[in-house]
Order: structure tokens, then sequence, then C-alpha cells
């Protein structure tokens, strides 16, 4: 059966080792089972319910995956969106979390039949190189500062804005050990370093009596307060097009160098350089966005953290699948998930904002015409807590910098489209 579905003879490889790459690809991303609950929660959300719909989707997601595209990929509701999500389109913005959720509906939609229609090669092709590798390390540093100000590293000042908060105290004292940990167990080489830090955090909480214990298996939690909750007539306000286009711009460059990047690792690509089921991986992608945000979360994406399975010999949609089912088993330690405290996961924020950060090697920084705007998008998206509007930002003058410059041959029609439509976005804001 598993021969017929996954064709593991022609990819060269067995069960148990497909099994053992989806264990090893879930323990670098289980991590967000605990993140993302804590996060989706500031918006008023109940975190029982995150928690069972984060597995869920992750699990849906995995499953389409495995199943229909049979690739070692595993999805989750992605980090960096679960940021934007709370803390721009719900706390600054001011919409019901339930509009924010229907927005990341009508995301997925529109990446679905961007997917179907093939027009998705067009939109990456269009947006230059230098402003994706922005956006992704401006989305790093917008992580970066959550985590520094969820800890109390940072704290807000009349005077300065931001400051140093008081960094000898017990939250930023174990948000700094818990980075550290990360960075030392994955130089050692240890499979699920993350979680590791996040659970050692814990316990050190637990120790002190900061935290305070309510067990780590117990039944799931009920699903009722977010299921089918979403409001998509709000999320056709005029002030959630920037949203949605986030949702959607971010989700797709996400996802598309996340498949490369595992494909690569895995040597899944074709002669041409190209990946063979593209439109079924993507359609995995899309869908999986479109049952999170029914079930109650953020946006649904592929996790380059797959990678990690790859590297174990993981080459079929059976890792997938694998991955699906332990994040079916996660749903029974939801207690667990409920005693995470804020500063246990501010050093996997920090470090997840560390990893998007690395792209910005590829920048070339001795063009101004690219250096600008990829600056620019770097220090408007934290600073603005806001990663639609350090997109729009990094479009208006990315197209600027080359007006001036009588560059114009450079600006592609895509470049000017959205450049002008942000640009009346603020004017009419």
């Amino acid at each position: 059966m598993f021969e017929k579905i996954f064709q593991l003879a022609e990819h060269n490889t067995n069960i148990k080792q497909e099994i053992l790459a989806g264990i090893t690809t879930f323990l670098t991303m289980a991590y967000i089972i605990f993140v993302n609950p804590s996060m989706l929660a500031a918006t008023g959300m109940d975190s029982g319910a995150v928690f069972v719909a984060t597995c869920l989707a992750a699990t849906i997601g995995c499953f389409i995956m495995g199943f229909y595209a049979n690739y070692p990929i595993a999805l989750a509701p992605g980090m960096g969106l679960n940021a934007f999500f709370t803390f721009t389109v719900v706390m600054e913005l001011g919409y019901t979390w339930n509009v924010a959720l229907g927005g990341v509906f009508l995301s997925g939609t529109i990446f679905t039949i961007l997917s179907i229609f093939k027009v998705r090669e067009w939109i990456i092709n269009s947006i230059p190189q230098a402003l994706r590798f922005g956006i992704a390390a401006g989305i790093g540093m917008f992580l970066a500062l959550i985590a520094l100000k969820s800890s109390g590293i940072i704290t807000a000042s009349p005077a300065t804005l931001v400051t140093l908060g008081s960094i000898t105290t017990f939250e930023p004292l174990m948000a700094t050990l818990g980075l550290f940990l990360i960075v030392g167990l994955i130089s050692l080489n240890v499979n699920g370093a993350v979680m590791i830090s996040i659970l050692l955090i814990t316990v050190l909480g637990l120790m002190f009596g900061d935290v305070t214990y309510s067990g780590i298996v117990a039944m799931p939690p009920s699903l009722a307060p977010t299921f089918a909750q979403l409001d998509i007539a709000g999320a056709f306000d005029v002030g959630m097009i920037s949203v949605i286009f986030a949702f959607l711009f971010v989700d797709l460059f996400d996802t598309s160098g996340t498949l490369i990047a595992v494909a690569q690792r895995g040597n899944l690509l074709d002669e041409q350089g190209n990946l063979p089921r593209l439109k079924k991986a993507l359609l995995a992608d899309s869908t999986a966005t479109i049952a999170g945000s029914l079930l109650g979360t953020s946006t649904t994406t592929s996790y380059v953290e797959s990678t990690a399975g790859v590297s174990a010999g993981g080459r079929t949609g059976l890792t997938a699948v694998t991955v699906g089912v332990l994040f079916l088993a996660a749903l029974f330690f939801s207690p667990l998930a409920a005693m995470i405290p804020p500063y246990a996961t501010a050093g996997a924020l920090f470090f997840v904002g560390v990893l998007m950060v690395a792209g910005l090697v590829h920048v070339k920084w001795d063009d101004l015409m690219d250096a600008v705007p990829v600056t620019v998008i770097l220090v408007s998206m934290p600073l603005t807590f806001s990663i639609a509007d350090g997109i729009a930002f990094g479009f208006i003058s990315y197209a600027a910098v080359r007006i001036f410059s009588g560059r114009f041959a450079e600006i592609n029609p895509s470049i000017w489209f959205l450049s002008i439509l942000f640009c009346a976005k603020f004017a009419f804001m």
C-alpha cells in the first residue's frame, strides 16, 4: 500500500527511513505548537482552541502535501504571519480576530486561484530579488523585536520610543538563556533544539515558582471558540486590502522559497531545475491556509525545517504524513502548551528572526538601487510594527530611487502598479 501511494522504491527510500525523517522534521518545527497559541491569544482568541487549530491545520496541510503532492514537506501556521496577524491587524489596526481570520481565508482563496491558473510564476518573476530578500529579513527583524519586547529586554520610553528594560530580572535572563541554548544545541547537531530550549526554560520557570504546573497530558480542549468564527464580510473592508495582500504576498514567496530549498536538498528537481508537481504542492499550501482560517489560526505555510527531514533521508510524502500524525498526537499535550510562558518562546522567536535575516547576504549592497529599498524595509517593518507597511514602503522606495535616477526601464509593470496602489493607500488612509 505504501509503495503504491508514495512510490518508495522509485525514490530509493523505505518506510523506516521515511518515518525517521518525519520524526526529525516534527522535532525541528514542533515549537509552533507552543508559540502560536501564546501569540494569537494576545488577540483575545481562546488559547486552547488555537492550540487545537494549530495542530489540526498542520495535520491537514501535511496530509495533503503527503498524499496528494507526495513531497516530504511539512506545513503548519507560519512564524511572522502569526505576529502580523496579532500585533498589526488586531492590535494596531483595530480589527477583530474574526475579521483577521476572514483576511486569511481570502488570501488562501486567492492563492488557490493563482496556483490553479499558474499566475504564481508571473508574480514571482516580476518581483525583484532584492525586495524578496528584504521582505524576508524585515519579517525576521520584526520577530526579533517582538521577542525582545515580550521578554522585557526592551520596554517603551516616552523620550526615545524604546529603551533597555531590567535585563537582570528573571524573564529577560530566561529569554536570553533560551536563545543561547538553541544556538548551542544546534551547533551540537541536536534535533529539536528549539523545542528542547522552550521546554527547559519552562522547567526552570517551574523550579523558581514563576510557572504553575497544570499537567502534561489531557483530552484536547474544545475547538468551538474559534471554529468557523471568521468574519469574511468584514474582511472586505477597504483597509483590509493591504492586509490580505501582505498575507498572500508573504505566503507566496515563503512557500515558493521553501519548496525550492527543500527540493534542492533532496535532489527532487528535474533535469531543467524545476519542481515536478509544483501545482499540487502549492494547492496543498493554499488549501491548508483556508482550512486553518476555518479552524481558527493564522496562515498555514510550508516549513523550511523540512530540510532537516530531507537531510535524514525523507524523499516522499510519507515523511509529511508522519509529521501530520505526530501533530495529531500532540493534541493531547494541551496542558503542557498552556504552561509555556512568553519568555520561554522569546528565544525561539529571536532565533527564527536570525534565520530570516540571513538572506541579506544575497543583496547587492554596493548598488544603491537595491540597498536603499532593502534598508527601508528593514527599518520600517519592525518600527511601524507592520509587515504590510514595510512591504509598501519597500515597493515605493524601489520605484522612487529608479525614477529619480532616470532608470525607468528597470521598473516593470507590476512594480508600477503596486507602488501607485500603495501610494494611494497612504494618501487616503
